[in-house]
């Protein structure tokens, strides 16, 4: 087998890529781009991360104290041909520490250290800037119900479905998206995947405090409109919700989704109430009683 066909082989291995209940698989893709290191590292979670790190510092003092070895007598007061001694002066360099016991002796000995001084400020940089954008990154705290309910609203059948904010203060500029998802046969008896946007009564909300409900009228402009639960199913019906709205704290765009499958859809069912008022006008939210539903 030739090199290229090798290459060819490992960067085809099958790479999933999960949305919501779904799952992809991709194949004959090619794994990394080296050109996208960044990207890479970041989509890490932390363990990987911390090991990925300290993998990487490893690496480099071993490489550096074997330098040393090969020097010789480059490094005084470093005991003749001790790796660990080596290595731990690797340590102190690298770190730009300097304990003092031991220097450079020769100009090779000058050579290494100055070259591993500039590594190790180098290596800081990047990861003080990695380790920044991993803590800054924005998350939205934003809660879904864990079903969907239909049932009768002013007089016609309306989808419901239910948002909380778990921070601590009010998100500003929230938008609402909700796209329906069902397989189709085509003309030709093809069955391809049909996307629907559902219109909802608002889909932007100036402040977004606590908890709300979204809701789409299924009347006869509706994708849903005369569909039943069997015929939901039969056509693997989802739903995927998209939220993006403005963290006003960090001052910065956050954005979270979901999905809902055809057999999280509760029909003839409401959620049941949440809020209450007291004789001050202040509002109650109780969180328990969230994904509760009752007889529509």
């Amino acid at each position: 087998m030739s090199k290229e066909a090798l290459f060819m082989k490992r960067s085809s291995a099958p790479i999933t890529v999960r949305v919501g209940h779904r799952e992809f698989v991709k194949i004959n893709a090619t794994r990394y781009d080296w050109r996208d290191i960044y990207h890479l590292i970041l989509t890490l979670g932390w363990p990987q991360f911390a090991g990925l790190v300290l993998g990487i510092y490893i690496l480099i003092n071993l490489f550096f104290a074997t330098l040393y070895l090969l020097g010789g007598r480059c490094i005084a007061e470093l005991a003749p041909g001790s790796f660990s001694d080596a290595f731990f002066f690797s340590v102190e360099t690298l770190a730009t520490v300097g304990y003092g016991h031991a220097y450079p002796d020769t100009l090779y000995g000058h050579c290494v250290t100055t070259l591993e001084i500039l590594v190790g400020l180098f290596g800081l940089a990047v990861m003080t800037g990695l380790i920044f954008v991993r803590f800054s990154r924005p998350t939205a705290r934003i809660m879904f119900s864990k079903v969907v309910v239909v049932a009768p609203f002013n007089g016609f059948p309306t989808l419901t479905l239910r948002l909380a904010n778990l921070r601590h203060h009010a998100m500003v500029e929230a938008e609402f998206r909700l796209l329906f998802m069902r397989s189709e046969l085509t003309q030709e008896g093809e069955d391809v995947r049909r996307f629907y946007p559902l219109r909802l009564q608002f889909d932007h909300l100036i402040s977004f405090p606590a908890a709300l409900t979204l809701r789409h009228v299924i009347d006869e402009t509706s994708p849903l409109f005369g569909l039943t639960q069997d015929e939901l199913k039969l056509a693997d019906s989802r739903m995927l919700v998209s939220v993006v709205c403005v963290d006003p704290v960090i001052q910065a765009p956050v954005q979270t989704q979901t999905e809902y499958l055809h057999d999280q859809i509760a029909w003839n069912r409401r959620f049941a109430e949440i809020y209450t008022e007291d004789s001050f006008g202040r509002y109650t939210l109780d969180l328990s009683k969230f994904d509760d539903t009752m007889p529509g």
